[in-house]
């Protein structure tokens, strides 16, 4: 079955391969075993022992009482082609014969992508029961993603005729294990898509949006990098629109370092930002004046421009708000933010009661903001984002079509701590490149790994400051850290979690067995 003009179609993913997850895995039960079962040979035309092995599997096949399709006289035109996928889709398997000849058919891969579609189509029917011919090495990219991860019967020579025979017919009549619809990974990393089939609803998208609601003067969204800030900020705001509030968000990490040299300049930045998400006529640079101090300059824009010529609520969220801790100017603009919250109470009918700050930041405020008059950070609605817990982790192993068994799981949430991007990232490999839990975690610290990135990127932020790898030593040396400054710092990176004392520790399995690699 190799004409050489005939191209292959384009390849959807295996039922069998965990690859593509495309949404929550509905597990279907395949239908009952029949007696008597249509059955397509598939094989290369002219090429030995396949063509040995393809006479003795129809005579066998035959003899048990089975429909055998062998495309063997077929005249090669549109029809030929037709049939060929009528009798595909009408087969309860496919028997491929994989030789070293066959692997590189252009037309066995096709006739196998018929197979793969129709079984997603047709409730996992045709199974697909491959057979090896004396080679057992790496298939071909294409081939190997249809069958490379399915079992198979091994031919070495006439020796196995009985043997391949006989796994043959035990297959057929073995209940197949339930069908899994396939889902569609994403990737990892980022804001995940407010369409996601993968985002974990945690309590804390619940105080968030409660918290608009009651149209708080500020909310204060802390976590570590990487634990879903702005996935929660984009939620939160999507939810707001649609309840009629005005939204705009600002990424203090789309500020350039000019922006970020002195009041004035950031002043302005932001203040073209907010009027491009709001769509202002007016910006601030219109209404600025040298005689004016910063503070006072954007105040009066934001009073008059935005919030008065509007009686909507403004909700108004603010990524990656670290970025000020350490400018100069820093305790000024958080003093301003404290200022219009102050402004609430002593003109309960003016625009600020209008106006929510949503903040988002991962470091300890307190170390950069040295008066609590001057900071926001110590009132308002405050929301920790925490690592998922072992339900929402299992719940994400489930849209992932359920690479892990419950015992699995157990060790891949040691392992990764609950941490929600190496979760995410951990599942998704899992289900893409269908590994075991325990090839995972014999990968997982390389430099090369499934965390490689991840992991890197850690070890080089400690790498700039050495007194920070110090302490990082000494606490997985489980010795006390006195020094309470670099721990803050530790934890609104992620790298360790805990309070203070015995109670610090490195954030999950993961990082204490790289770091101990790299640090020790």
């Amino acid at each position: 079955m190799d004409p050489s003009n005939t191209q292959p179609q384009p390849q959807p993913q295996p039922e069998n391969l965990r690859a593509q997850p495309r949404t929550s895995p509905a597990i279907h039960t395949p239908p009952p075993i029949k007696k008597s079962q249509r059955i397509a040979l598939l094989y290369k035309r002219n090429a030995e022992p396949d063509e040995r092995l393809l006479r003795l599997l129809e005579a066998r096949l035959t003899a048990a009482g089975h429909s055998i399709f062998i495309d063997r006289h077929l005249a090669i035109g549109v029809e030929w082609a037709r049939q060929i996928d009528r009798e595909i889709h009408q087969a309860d398997a496919v028997i491929p014969l994989l030789s070293t000849q066959s692997i590189h058919s252009e037309m066995l891969l096709s006739e196998l992508e018929i197979a793969r579609q129709a079984a997603r189509e047709q409730n996992g029917r045709p199974r697909i029961l491959p057979v090896r011919l004396r080679d057992e090495a790496q298939l071909p990219n294409e081939l190997d993603s249809i069958v490379g991860r399915l079992q198979y019967a091994l031919w070495r020579g006439p020796q196995d005729d009985a043997g391949v025979v006989r796994e043959l017919l035990a297959s057929l009549v073995a209940s197949p294990a339930p069908y899994k619809k396939p889902v569609r990974l994403e990737m990892t990393g980022g804001a995940v898509p407010l369409d996601s089939e993968f985002y974990v609803v945690r309590p804390t998208d619940g105080q968030f949006q409660d918290a608009v609601a009651r149209r708080d003067s500020v909310v204060l969204i802390k976590g570590a990098r990487q634990m879903g800030k702005t996935s929660l900020l984009a939620r939160g705001l999507h939810r707001a629109r649609q309840d009629g509030v005005r939204v705009a968000l600002t990424d203090f990490q789309k500020l350039t370092a000019g922006e970020l040299d002195d009041l004035e300049h950031f002043w302005l930045a932001l203040g073209g930002m907010l009027a491009e998400r709001l769509g202002l006529d007016v910006y601030l640079e219109d209404t600025w004046e040298d005689r004016r101090a910063p503070n006072i300059n954007f105040e009066r824009w934001l009073r008059r421009e935005v919030l008065e010529k509007s009686n909507e609520p403004l909700l108004w969220a603010m990524d990656e708000a670290d970025r000020l801790f350490d400018r100069a100017f820093g305790s000024d603009v958080f003093g301003l933010f404290r200022a219009w919250h102050n402004e609430r109470a002593s003109d309960p009918g003016g625009p600020w009661q209008r106006l929510t700050l949503a903040i988002a930041y991962a470091t300890e405020a307190h170390l950069f903001i040295k008066d609590p008059n001057q900071s926001p950070f110590n009132i308002g609605t405050h929301i920790a984002l925490g690592d998922f817990t072992l339900a929402q982790t299992r719940d994400l192993n489930q849209r992932h079509g359920t690479p892990l068994g419950e015992a699995e799981l157990l060790g891949f949430y040691s392992l990764l701590g609950g941490q929600p991007f190496l979760v995410r990232r951990g599942l998704g490999v899992l289900a893409e490149q269908g590994l075991s839990m325990d090839e995972l975690t014999a990968q997982a610290i390389r430099d090369d790994g499934p965390f490689g990135d991840h992991l890197r990127r850690m070890l080089m932020m400690l790498s700039r400051d050495p007194e920070l790898c110090g302490i990082m030593a000494c606490l997985l040396r489980e010795q006390l850290c006195p020094d309470s400054a670099s721990l803050y710092r530790l934890r609104s990176a992620g790298v360790v979690v805990g309070e203070a004392g015995e109670e610090v520790r490195p954030r999950c399995e993961l990082y204490k067995r790289y770091l101990e690699k790299h640090l020790l």
